[in-house]
């Protein structure tokens, strides 16, 4: 490990405010903090390694992690936060080396009160909503990650569990409040309303997320629900996505996967080997008009659970989850893309022949369908082509093979100026230039 008399010195300050235990230069320990869930994606594990962390802190809890961000500010040592590490795409990887602040130890549930939680950004999702349930309430949405951690949600998560009724984390109702840490040595800012947004979905690279406050509402009865239909059927439950998002109560997810993509998935009763996979996590009281409408279309249903680990299991296995199954079942192969719009349901043969060995994985959102393309892996360039395609066929694309903050970038840029002066705050994340004119982001889709 390169040494430095800046590093060396805070170094030496962290383990007097944190402990022994509070801070470590272990090269194991410094290997792991540096890596995320990037090997989902071929593009940037064949860029690895993008960073090594000269040391790794451990703060407790918000007003620590204020302490940590002040002593790097003085030393001038770069600061990447760090959650759980499940992030898929690099947005943690420690790019100018420095100092990983690791959050998984502030972990602590303040307080649970009627409509909010307010938690230490370290906090477990799972955990959180555990939390709520015990009180009879439950969170607008939580991702299908459901072990990340409320600090990581925020900073690099868009939606998941609950988006169908309340859409993503950026501009919706779910976060109302925020602790935050800038690194120009002022220590905790409480932040609500427009203010607060400005420090989502921007990967710390602004201010650090060490405490939040988010919504919740009052508990639901759920239901883990599994349908399925025929090999070729695919169409028909393409065509109950958006039917099932407007049952009433509002589902808090629907997915549906053709059989090569379902096949992957761990062993659930719920799921028959073959068939196109239907599942959504639907309130007791739709579930008669769900049952209803899985037949109609020429489906059975196969499966209905009840009970917090029923459905968190279905949750688990939606949005990118899938293509990690699919990766596992077939290594090396796979890759995906971030895809939208009714084209997905309209023109599902021709999305399918974008990519060689193409199969999407789609979910209801908020008014549309979303989903991820995979493919057969190629190249970097071929993906990019295939966006293109996508886009001429009137699909709405995400690259998300990058690990650069891709919303709200100019405004990012502008905090970012009065709160990171000396520019220590993840390094490496902000693009120079407007995420809508870098290729690497969106290619040439639509927006």
């Amino acid at each position: 490990m390169p040494t430095t008399p800046a590093l060396d010195a805070l170094v030496a300050e962290l383990a007097e405010l944190l402990g022994a235990r509070g801070v470590s230069v272990d090269p194991a320990t410094r290997e792991r903090a540096s890596v995320d869930g990037c090997a989902l994606s071929p593009v940037v594990s064949a860029k690895l390694p993008l960073g090594l962390a000269d040391a790794v802190a451990y703060p407790a809890n918000a007003e620590q992690v204020a302490l940590v961000v002040q002593a790097a500010a003085r030393h001038g040592v770069p600061v990447t936060p760090r959650g759980k590490g499940t992030g898929n795409y690099g947005q943690g990887i420690p790019m100018a080396d420095g100092l990983v602040l690791d959050l998984s130890r502030a972990r602590a549930i303040v307080e649970v009160g009627d409509g909010f939680v307010t938690a230490e950004a370290g906090a477990v999702m799972a955990q959180i909503e555990n939390a709520a349930w015990a009180a009879g309430q439950q969170l607008l949405m939580y991702p299908s990650t459901a072990q990340s951690t409320l600090g990581g949600f925020l900073s690099g998560g868009s939606g998941g569990t609950g988006s169908i009724a309340h859409g993503v984390i950026a501009g919706g109702p779910f976060v109302i409040a925020l602790d935050v840490v800038h690194a120009d040595g002022s220590g905790l800012h409480h932040v609500t309303g427009d203010e607060a947004q400005e420090y989502l979905h921007n990967y710390g690279t602004a201010g650090v997320i060490a405490r939040a406050t988010v919504a919740l509402e009052p508990l639901q009865q759920w239901r883990a629900f599994y349908a399925s239909f025929d090999a070729d059927a695919f169409p028909a439950a393409l065509g109950l996505l958006m039917p099932f998002a407007d049952l009433e109560p509002t589902p808090r997810l629907v997915s549906t996967d053709l059989p090569t993509l379902a096949d992957a998935l761990p062993s659930n009763p719920g799921i028959p080997a073959g068939r196109v996979s239907l599942r959504g996590i639907l309130d007791e009281a739709s579930v008669a008009d769900a049952t209803a409408l899985v037949e109609a279309a020429g489906g059975r249903v196969e499966l209905v659970a009840e009970g917090a680990k029923e459905v968190m299991r279905l949750s688990m296995i939606s949005y990118n989850h899938p293509i990690e199954w699919l990766q596992k079942a077939y290594p090396g192969e796979y890759f995906h893309v971030e895809v939208g719009g009714m084209a997905l349901i309209e023109r599902i043969d021709e999305v399918h022949q974008v990519y060689p060995g193409a199969m999407l994985h789609a979910e209801a959102q908020k008014g549309r369908p979303i989903g991820m393309l995979a493919g057969r892996y190629e190249s970097e360039e071929a993906v990019l082509a295939g966006m293109a395609a996508l886009g001429e066929l009137g699909v709405h694309t995400h690259n998300p093979h990058q690990w650069f903050v891709d919303v709200r970038v100019e405004e990012t840029r502008a905090r970012k100026a009065l709160t990171d002066p000396s520019g220590i705050l993840n390094p490496g994340k902000l693009p120079e230039s407007d995420a809508a004119s870098n290729p690497l982001m969106y290619g040439k889709a639509p927006a």
